[in-house]
């Protein structure tokens, strides 16, 4: 890959394959500079499929005084739902007013501020709710009369990387997935690169050198890049637990507790509630977080302090967890600690330079990418102009309050396929959903059945765009037919994808 004399193979070489690394690739490759990524797992393994996965400005981020961060975030709702409104569309939360707690005009004060700070043009403004006489009240216990009810956005976390990392490479970027950047070396103005990938080991030479490696950024620095002593980032671990559907409502709740930290219940995957998150600090390999027996039990709590039945280990199908990446900025607790990014840049005049990202959110990757690349263009020579902010992902090409229309659309299309399977893959693909059913015109034309809609099709179509190599690409991270698929339907897929591999 390294060509002999003093020209770099790329302009710019990504290491970490989260949304903040996708994001930064797709950004440049847009703006005309050569690109590749390198991820030394599957596209979102770590941070970014671990999320709340909520759009959104974070409403208790405003007692922290943290405007900025909140502002940027409440403006980029509308945008990202726009760029991609089949894996990101609003949602609904209700707020319940606790005695004793955060006084309800504070909470009223508050969501106005928030709804003001936005620019908020198609979401539904905050309103106040009778919970003794509103639907959203019948699950809750009786002790809570009023509520306040605002809006902010789900997305599908996962596939927001994988999405990103498609639109990086239709735009010229080189994505490597299992390729671990092993060692980074510069030799005068460019960085050469060792890879270690599925092929073995490889060498690329680059301009700039972007290290967005999410929870390894300091291990990067110091076990790749040679900087003993990195510390930059704070390590804080979040779990969450998805039980049995909980109440039959499209609205998530956002409980309030004592201890200064939210827990929101929110609709999941149709038939599954979704409970979270937790804030603790972490101290080991990010690769091995796991929920722990006092995580379950404080999660469990919280909610059943306020759901009229309570919530028990017994309702949990599945739980994870994630370390996310803060910045370290000296807050005395993880839930004070900033959720802001900071992007550095090292060398340059001369010396190879490298920019290291901390910290971000899945609300400001696409700002935080725009920055990034900005500071790139001031390093290394300007490319092309901001392009993001109206740009669409991969699918989703028509309106932000299109979707329904597009399930109608898809359905008249393949009148022969059932209806469930049109509106899962709808929601995945969007209009690519055109591109992986092809013309099929019944189930067998899709091949081999996995469980859960699965089929062989659909398999083929994402080991092919978007870099799944086995069970759990497919089942965790492109989707979450995990949550569905049977431990013998699970071994045949696994099967199948490494007799394609």
């Amino acid at each position: 890959m390294s060509t002999g004399g003093m020209e770099a193979d790329y302009d710019l070489l990504v290491i970490g394959g989260g949304v903040n690394g996708t994001g930064i690739a797709r950004d440049a490759a847009g703006r005309g500079y050569s690109v590749m990524l390198c991820e030394m797992n599957d596209l979102a393994s770590g941070t970014s499929s671990a999320a709340t996965k909520l759009v959104h400005g974070g409403l208790r981020y405003l007692e922290y005084y943290e405007f900025r961060l909140v502002h940027e975030a409440l403006a980029e709702r509308e945008v990202l739902w726009a760029a991609a409104p089949h894996i990101i569309w609003p949602m609904r939360f209700v707020l319940p007013h606790v005695k004793g707690m955060r006084p309800a005009w504070f909470l009223r004060l508050g969501l106005f501020i928030y709804d003001s700070l936005g620019g908020r043009k198609l979401l539904p403004a905050t309103k106040t709710l009778d919970l003794r006489t509103a639907a959203v009240g019948k699950p809750l216990k009786k002790q809570f009369g009023t509520a306040f009810e605002y809006s902010d956005g789900w997305v599908n976390d996962a596939r927001l990387v994988a999405l990103n990392a498609r639109d990086a490479a239709d735009r010229g970027a080189v994505v490597r997935t299992r390729s671990k950047v092993i060692s980074a070396r510069r030799e005068g103005a460019l960085w050469r690169v060792e890879i270690e990938g599925r092929n073995g080991r490889e060498s690329a030479t680059a301009r700039m050198l972007v290290n967005a490696a999410g929870p390894w950024v300091d291990t990067v620095m110091t076990r790749a890049l040679g900087e003993g002593g990195a510390h930059n980032v704070r390590l804080v671990k979040g779990s969450h637990i998805v039980t049995r559907k909980l109440y039959e409502h499209d609205r998530c709740y956002f409980f309030q507790n004592a201890d200064g930290r939210p827990v929101f219940a929110i609709p999941y995957e149709n038939d599954f509630t979704l409970i979270g998150t937790t804030d603790l600090d972490y101290a080991g390999d990010p690769a091995e977080v796991k929920i722990s027996d006092e995580e379950t039990e404080y999660l469990l709590k919280a909610v059943s302090e306020y759901f009229e039945t309570p919530v028990t280990e017994a309702d949990i199908v599945w739980a994870y967890s994630g370390v996310r990446p803060l910045f370290d900025d000296g807050a005395s607790a993880s839930k004070e600690a900033t959720r802001d990014y900071v992007l550095k840049i090292e060398g340059g005049d001369g010396t190879a330079p490298l920019l290291n990202v901390f910290g971000g959110k899945l609300t400001t990757y696409r700002r935080l990418a725009q920055k990034a690349v900005d500071m790139i263009g001031e390093t290394i020579g300007a490319k092309g102009a901001h392009w993001t902010k109206t740009g669409t992902l991969p699918g989703g090409d028509f309106p932000p309050e299109g979707f329904e229309a597009l399930v109608a659309e898809l359905g008249r299309a393949y009148p022969g396929l059932d209806g469930k399977l049109i509106r899962r893959l709808a929601r995945a693909y969007g209009t690519k959903t055109r591109a992986l059913l092809g013309g099929a015109k019944s189930a067998t034309d899709l091949g081999e059945a996995f469980g859960a809609g699965l089929t062989a099709r659909e398999v083929d179509y994402l080991m092919a765009e978007e870099w799944a190599l086995n069970a759990e690409d497919v089942l965790w991270r492109r989707s979450k037919l995990g949550l569905r698929v049977s431990a013998g339907d699970k071994a045949r897929l696994a099967a199948y994808m490494t007799a394609r591999t």
